[in-house]
């Protein structure tokens, strides 16, 4: 069995800057691809959502989303309808 080590503030800010150092790094490959990569990449995720099982949660995202939108347009309707003529 391996002796696990605790980790030190030492370790851990090692650690922290090595993920911002690949965080840096993945900023910057993701300005310089293009924009037509980036819409294939777009497209073969959504291409594999059913098969992920994203598509039903997708589905019910959407449902809550247009019913917040009604609520807020009939709010706001009901809002200019009492507000007094200029």
């Amino acid at each position: 069995m391996v002796k696990k080590r605790k980790l030190t503030k030492a370790d851990g800010r090692a650690w922290l800057r090595r993920w911002r150092l690949v965080n840096k790094q993945e900023r910057e490959e993701l300005r310089h691809t293009s924009i037509e990569v980036k819409l294939r990449q777009l497209a073969a995720l959504m291409a594999s959502a059913s098969e992920l099982g994203w598509d039903e949660e997708r589905a019910s995202e959407e449902l809550c989303a247009r019913e917040r939108w009604q609520r807020l347009r009939r709010a706001y309707m009901a809002e200019r309808d009492s507000a007094p003529l200029p």
